[in-house]
């Protein structure tokens, strides 16, 4: 069976998506097979992975409406993970779950179809926490928190970690929190370093070593369709990411 690790914080911009992708292409080339998961409505992993999401016939949005079946619309990658999509119309199908019962656990079901196909299951959670996000949570085995070293960090980090005690009390008892990955960071700063020392002491929380440098390489790469592991492999984005992806491996 596959670990399912869910990335998620609901404060934006914190590269969960340029994380999600990069790891996914990580593990892959440590010779696992891996599935990622576009949870968020705006596409961007989709994107970034070089799909135009309008030009295809079906996406997640299709299984959580019931119109299509998840093995259906698996993408498969050809150097890296194969991907289940997302499109603008799952905004649409969050609308929808909210009159179904047991609309917390569609994500898990459907993954469980695909879950002995694969060793790793990355999901990437939009950055808010409405019925989309739950379901990634519900689903997961772990949640890993990408933060950026800013001054609403702590606040992000607690909202989510408050949101996980919620999703163990009602749909997932079982959901570990795996760590966090500081992300965008600029150690040139006083402020990155000591919301750095500073997490983990306070959320009780794991920060996995090493934080990932903010740089114009990793920028760029969604652009080509690319992670930065496959754009700039040899940057200090692309060096961090590896290092984490066997950082996590080890916690797995």
């Amino acid at each position: 069976m596959a670990s399912v690790i869910a990335f998620a914080n609901q404060k934006g911009g914190v590269a969960k998506t340029t994380t999600v992708h990069a790891l996914g292409d990580a593990f892959t080339d440590r010779g696992h097979s891996v599935l990622v998961v576009d949870l968020d409505p705006q596409a961007c992993l989709t994107y970034a992975m070089g799909i135009d999401a309008e030009n295809l016939d079906a996406t997640l949005h299709d299984v959580f409406t019931g119109r299509g079946k998840v093995g259906d619309i698996v993408i498969s990658g050809e150097d890296g993970p194969d991907l289940l999509p997302s499109s603008i119309d799952l905004a649409g199908a969050e609308v929808h779950l909210l009159t179904k019962t047991g609309r917390e656990f569609v994500l898990a079901r459907a993954l469980r179809q695909l879950a002995g196909s694969y060793e790793l299951i990355l999901i990437d959670c939009g950055p808010s926490l409405g019925i989309l996000t739950i379901n990634g949570l519900t689903a997961a085995e772990w949640v890993t928190i990408p933060f950026q070293c800013d001054t609403l960090s702590h606040r992000g980090v607690g909202q989510l970690l408050d949101t996980v005690t919620d999703v163990r009390s009602f749909t997932n008892e079982t959901l570990g929190v795996l760590g966090g990955v500081a992300t965008l960071f600029d150690g040139r700063t006083r402020l990155a370093n000591e919301v750095l020392a500073t997490v983990a002491d306070r959320h009780e929380l794991r920060v996995f070593s090493p934080p990932i440098p903010k740089s114009v390489r990793a920028a760029e790469a969604p652009g080509r369709g690319r992670s930065v592991l496959r754009h700039a492999p040899s940057s200090k984005p692309a060096i961090a990411y590896r290092e984490l992806a066997e950082s996590i491996e080890r916690a797995l």
